[in-house]
């Protein structure tokens, strides 16, 4: 269980990865935890800057967690954080914003790229997400540290402005991608000499002076310590993901053939190396719904792995769709491992889940077999563009027609 922080103490709390901070209980904008915390933040919006002037003492980037046009994400594997801009409405030039989030992105990639001495005058980045307890809804988590850009990442893509539709209007909206740093607390000392002189002498987190003054990146890097996903691990996370997969499912519940071709989109989806080479005939397949090979090398010179897919549109529950679930059972992953003698690797994509029993054979095994499940589709449309039902709809009536 994580750590609880009470609002009457934020004042003087430090900054714990993965704490929570509670909000107050008064019902106004009063309960905000970010702006008792972190004082001359501000109480809104998911950009809000400390400082006076263009190059500001520290910023806290907030997400809510739940805007799937705009799906800010975390990968805690890599420490890899994607942070989209605020233009999030048709209208508007990319930087012409209320809160002015998209200027402090392009002022501050552009300091990146610039001298090396320039990393000094770049504010450390606070992460936060929301995170609703018993005591506040509005109550956050603390995810981290961050310094703009990513180890081995090219100028040319940690800040990409990206094209959004909205009501047939076309705008832009800028994709940022930090790094949050090896930092396990941020020290309230710290945080109280920023905001004092901007240039505190002690307490300074040691990965971010590494990255200050030799532009080294020291991800915060966490291994699962189990490979086993729960049933609600492999679920959608939030209302909007349920309405994704339960679009899915409808659409392909009575011609579940259909959905070997958009089980290999998926995959595709999910990684442009990705090769699908063929969709199998239903009546002579063999039980593999189609066959492909990954990219391992450089395009000019190309080594690949081959691959088996399998594709189950099977029931995710009642809670999605109001049908009992049907979980991929040992049976049929047992038949992919057989499918895979003559291929590297298998994949099973699934509108449901993997029964435990079976995640666990093929894992305890080392069998090779990527694993797609419901949830899984629906970050994987949501990543890439496909964040509502009725776009994911679309999507499945001109691509995919019955």
């Amino acid at each position: 269980m994580a750590r609880i922080f009470p609002f009457a103490d934020l004042g003087n709390a430090d900054l714990v990865v993965d704490a929570v901070y509670e909000g107050g209980a008064r019902g106004n904008a009063a309960d905000d935890p970010i702006s008792r915390l972190l004082p001359g933040t501000g109480n809104q919006g998911g950009f809000r800057a400390a400082g006076r002037g263009d190059d500001k003492t520290f910023v806290v980037l907030y997400t809510s967690g739940e805007d799937s046009d705009w799906p800010d994400q975390l990968d805690l594997s890599t420490g890899q954080f994607v942070y989209f801009g605020d233009n999030k409405t048709p209208g508007h030039e990319l930087h012409d914003t209320q809160r002015g989030g998209n200027r402090l992105l392009r002022r501050v990639f552009d300091k990146l790229h610039a001298a090396a001495s320039a990393r000094a005058e770049i504010p450390p980045f606070l992460l936060f997400r929301r995170y609703p307890t018993r005591q506040s809804s509005r109550s956050v988590q603390f995810l981290g540290l961050a310094a703009p850009g990513f180890r081995g990442l090219p100028a040319t893509a940690d800040l990409v402005a990206v094209w959004k539709t909205s009501e047939r209007q076309r705008f832009q909206n800028y994709r940022a991608v930090f790094t949050v740093l090896d930092v396990p607390v941020v020290p309230r000392a710290w945080l109280n000499g920023l905001a004092d002189s901007g240039h505190p002498m002690n307490s300074t987190p040691p990965a971010w002076s590494e990255w200050v003054s030799l532009g080294r990146y020291k991800a915060l890097v966490s291994e699962p310590t189990t490979i086993i996903r729960s049933d609600q691990a492999q679920t959608p996370s939030t209302p909007a993901k349920v309405g994704i997969l339960r679009t899915v499912w409808r659409h392909f519940k009575d011609a579940p053939v259909a959905f070997e071709a958009f089980a290999a989109r998926i995959f595709q989806m999910h990684d442009p190396r990705v090769i699908i080479d063929e969709i199998t005939r239903a009546s002579v397949d063999g039980g593999r719904d189609a066959v492909g090979r990954y990219l391992l090398g450089l395009s000019g010179d190309p080594v690949y792995a081959e691959f088996s897919l399998e594709a189950k549109c099977y029931s995710p529950g009642p809670d999605i769709v109001g049908a009992p679930i049907n979980r991929v059972g040992v049976s049929e992953v047992a038949r992919l491992i057989s499918r895979i003698r003559h291929r590297q690797f298998g994949v099973l994509v699934t509108t449901s889940v993997i029964a435990r029993q079976a995640y666990e054979e093929v894992r305890d095994d080392r069998h090779p077999i990527v694993f797609i499940s419901g949830g899984d589709i629906a970050d994987i449309l949501t990543t890439n563009g496909y964040g509502t039902p009725a776009l994911v709809a679309a999507l499945l009536e001109n691509e995919f027609s019955l």
